[in-house]
């Protein structure tokens, strides 16, 4: 596409979103739609990379501070990101969509282990790649393994979806008065504690000058605007 600004991009979706309104597992009208959006932006030519929490079935934080051991507990987190990452590629390969999923922890008999050049190849022939496990190390989260995936494949910019249009200097669920911006520096997020990803994430990020666009992954039509160029939620940058 012309003048299109984006050649590889990493999108980032918390698994909370792939629950939808029931709060836990896999809602697969939700589960469709996102389907569709991926499908729209990947038919304008750009290249895909995404990274899924997986938050709706466990989290390995929560369940720590309930007396697992954390590292048990990530371990856990792990593999539930891992089933999140397979139900994204069978729903995307229903509708035509040639996809790898790729595990920071081998798992031969399901998936693919994650090789940074193959990954790299699989974007080159047009497949949606799906890096799932994390980081394949406890104490790390899923923003910090999209920050880190992202770098090593070279993307152009991390879309972060969320259930809110962009970056509020505070919880716009909580305040009314909340002002969301439009741009703001990766110093002045961790300057003003905006957790809008973990402090790893943003500092890796601001280290390798690679943009955050924060937007509602449940506006119709804003992922493809956003990738298109459009200035939409918030862009987090240098």
């Amino acid at each position: 596409m012309k003048n299109q600004p984006y050649k590889r991009i990493l999108l980032k979706l918390s698994g909370e979103i792939l629950a939808g309104t029931k709060g836990y597992g896999i809602d697969p009208d939700v589960l469709a739609n996102i389907c569709n959006k991926i499908i729209k932006i990947k038919e304008s030519g750009i290249q895909i990379g995404i990274v899924i929490g997986g938050g709706n079935i466990f989290r390995g934080l929560s369940a720590s501070l309930k007396g697992i051991d954390r590292t048990t507990a990530d371990h856990i987190g792990m593999l539930a990101t891992t089933m999140n990452s397979l139900a994204l590629q069978n729903a995307l390969e229903k509708v035509g969509c040639s996809t790898r999923v790729m595990s920071a922890i081998p798992m031969h008999n399901i998936c693919e282990p994650y090789i940074r050049r193959k990954a790299i190849r699989h974007m080159e022939k047009k497949r949606v790649v799906i890096f799932a496990s994390g980081t394949g190390n406890p104490y790390f989260t899923t923003d910090t393994a999209a920050a880190l995936r992202a770098s090593e494949m070279s993307c152009d910019a991390i879309f972060k979806a969320t259930k809110v249009d962009g970056v509020y200097d505070k919880d716009p669920v909580l305040h009314s008065d909340a002002i969301r911006y439009n741009e703001i520096t990766f110093s002045d997020v961790l300057k003003k504690d905006i957790r809008i990803m973990d402090l790893t994430a943003i500092t890796l990020c601001k280290e390798n000058a690679l943009p955050i666009h924060v937007f509602n992954i449940n506006k119709s039509g804003d992922l493809k605007k956003i990738v298109l160029g459009q200035s939409i939620g918030t862009t987090i940058n240098v």
